[in-house]
């Protein structure tokens, strides 16, 4: 049954995208990459996971849902870096053994213009979503920088600019194709946008040629790394993007906050931009679960600066690499402590 778009609650409760994956969609996913599941069963498998997905988002009472991004069994990227042509992995060749770090990411070249002739499979797995959801949905999409991410340039493009530019296209029609497929809310997750903090112009522009046509609500989600629950980026600040990146054709704006302890919070207040803010107030790289009142407080905390009219919460990213467990009691802290405040608002 889809949703039909209605009126949400004050403080509206939403994810960035991933869902934690329980213990069978990993075995399941081991044993996919070793050829033991045909197409029927990997088929199957991935609508099982995404109906999982979208049950626990609507049991916990989450307002605005995704489908968890379920289908990338490569994670985040990979699994649509494999639709692009003009791409191609390099050998394997940085280090295999000991603790999992970046630095085992497998390595892209590039092998001429890049192009997704058949795109990049998000727009069918949203209407999907869309099918069987009883609540508002959101699709989710990488943005050009993360579309080159680790990405070794080579002709026709010298710098990760022009790559970028000619990914922009790719974004744009893969939103369009949301679009068309029911989506009234889209977002861009580009977690590479970290490694231009500063270069606030360059990144409008770029941005412009993704949402250009794109007639929807446009969110942009811009992290400081989330692989494997670990960050990628030293400095995590978003001071150096603004403000001109409030210049950008968003209309919210996700980052993350509890892992960074709610710093920078008052941008908000200083800049007074016209998008929405949509919080991360569980942090999904901490082992340990918030409580309600924990989060909460942040609320409390970001309304001192954000109006409640333009505030949203979520997770600080993806909940991918959490395990499901701790990602559920998560979820469940993120929405009860939204109530909460909700109600002292109401009363108030």
């Amino acid at each position: 049954m889809a949703a039909t778009p209605g009126a949400l609650p004050l403080l509206p409760t939403t994810v960035v995208g991933s869902h934690p994956r329980p213990a069978w969609w990993w075995l399941a996913n081991e044993a996919i990459q070793q050829g033991h599941f045909g197409e029927q069963d990997v088929a199957e498998t991935l609508d099982h996971a995404v109906d999982i997905a979208i049950l626990d988002q609507e049991r916990l009472g989450i307002d605005v849902i995704t489908d968890g991004e379920m289908r990338r069994r490569s994670g985040f990227l990979h699994s649509l870096f494999e639709r692009i042509e003009g791409y191609r992995y390099e050998p394997q060749t940085a280090r295999y053994w000991g603790p999992a770090h970046y630095d085992q990411d497998r390595v892209l070249s590039v092998a001429g213009r890049v192009s997704a002739p058949n795109g990049l499979g998000i727009a069918e797995s949203f209407a999907y979503l869309r099918a069987h959801a009883s609540r508002p949905t959101k699709a989710t999409c990488p943005g050009p920088l993360s579309l080159t991410y680790r990405c070794r340039l080579g002709p026709p493009y010298t710098d990760v600019w022009e790559l970028a530019h000619d990914v922009a296209p790719i974004v744009n029609a893969e939103l369009k194709a949301c679009v068309a497929a029911g989506a009234d809310l889209v977002q861009i997750d580009d977690p590479s946008l970290r490694n231009v903090a500063g270069e606030g112009r360059r990144v409008v522009e770029l941005l412009q040629r993704v949402v250009d046509g794109v007639e929807a609500k446009v969110a942009l989600h811009i992290c400081f790394g989330n692989q494997r629950g670990r960050p990628s980026a030293f400095n995590r600040s978003y001071r150096p993007f603004f403000p001109d990146l409030f210049d950008a054709p968003v209309d919210q704006f996700i980052l993350e906050f509890a892992n960074r302890q709610m710093a920078e919070i008052e941008l908000w207040q200083q800049y007074q931009p016209r998008q929405e803010l949509v919080m991360g107030v569980v942090d999904q790289k901490c082992y340990g679960v918030e409580t309600p009142e924990v989060v909460a407080e942040r609320i409390r905390t970001a309304l001192q600066y954000v109006p409640a009219a333009k505030l949203w919460v979520s997770p600080d990213c993806g909940l991918n690499p959490t395990p499901y467990w701790i990602g559920i009691a998560k979820l469940r802290a993120m929405v009860e402590g939204a109530a909460i405040v909700r109600r002292e608002l109401a009363g108030a």
